[in-house]
């Protein structure tokens, strides 16, 4: 994050925000900062991928479907908007360590051992690491007695959009995050590549929410998607993982998806507008006379 938060120093706040007397590198100013870039990155990530899956991918269909919510996805908005700022506070302790040099981030791929292919190798480690932990974190926002107090809310969406993502509590969404932020003070991990995951799991997340069921068939098995992640809102108790489907499988909580074996919501919607098309041309077919007596 200090890559960030340099270019935020060298291009707006040291030229335009900030006194001159207040130097980069004090502590307070990091945290002010963060806080700044934390939310307005966060902000804009939000709504540019999120509005941009909207409109381009999400099968707006499913806005149809009886257990979306009146005005769900202005409610979905309105969550994420107020969430953003009370998730960004822990979020930024974390950055701050990373800004203050207490992880293992470094800048130069040429001072590694492995040069370019321990970056490589890093960000396969990152994917299989934060999807061990999400998937524990995330079936125990499950337990009983946590799920009514902080999970609870991300469920109110039980056909959600994209814009239902990054709508949860903001301790929910940040105990989700945390494996994101813990493993660079775990593991090496190169700055840019780190930016580029951080990035690349905001767009996962908008992703398996978007209704769009369509995964090769090779990774049908694999990949935890959208379908998957519909399933989840839909019962509850299954595939809590989030990029695969391996943990869910070992913990034995895995569900082939309803959307692939015909019976989803989009199906669902399908269905009953066939049965409405049926009904209609039925009555349109039974032509009657002045008294109203069936002629045919």
């Amino acid at each position: 994050m200090d890559v960030v938060l340099d270019y935020a120093d060298y291009y707006i706040l040291t030229p335009y925000v900030y006194p001159k007397t207040w130097r980069e590198n004090d502590p307070w100013r990091q945290i002010v900062s963060l806080l700044l870039v934390a939310n307005i990155g966060g902000y804009l990530l939000y709504f540019i991928v999120a509005s941009l899956n909207y409109f381009l991918i999400f099968d707006r269909r499913l806005l149809k479907h009886s257990q979306v919510l009146e005005n769900q996805v202005q409610q979905e908005i309105m969550c994420t908007v107020k969430s953003i700022p009370f998730m960004s506070i822990p979020t930024v302790a974390m950055f701050f360590l990373e800004v203050r040099g207490y992880s293992k981030l470094y800048d130069n791929v040429g001072d590694t051992k492995l040069g370019y292919a321990g970056v490589l190798i890093s960000m396969f480690l990152f994917i299989a690491f934060t999807d061990m932990c999400i998937y524990w974190i995330h079936r125990f926002l499950h337990h009983k007695f946590v799920y009514k107090h902080l999970h609870k809310l991300h469920h109110k969406w039980k056909i959600p959009t994209p814009f239902a993502s990054h709508a949860f509590h903001p301790l929910d969404g940040f105990l989700q995050s945390l494996p994101y932020h813990i493993y660079p003070f775990l593991f090496p991990l190169h700055k840019i590549t780190y930016l580029g995951l951080f990035v690349f799991v905001n767009m996962w997340t908008v992703s398996i929410h978007d209704g769009d069921y369509r995964v090769p068939d090779l990774l049908k098995d694999v990949v935890n998607g959208s379908a998957h992640h519909m399933d989840h809102h839909i019962f509850y108790n299954y595939n809590y993982g989030q990029f695969f489907t391996l943990w869910d499988r070992i913990g034995g909580s895995f569900r082939n998806p309803s959307s692939f074996e015909g019976c989803g919501p989009m199906d669902q919607i399908l269905a009953k507008e066939k049965e409405l098309a049926k009904g209609v041309n039925g009555s349109a077919g039974a032509t009657t006379n002045h008294n109203g007596k069936k002629l045919n």
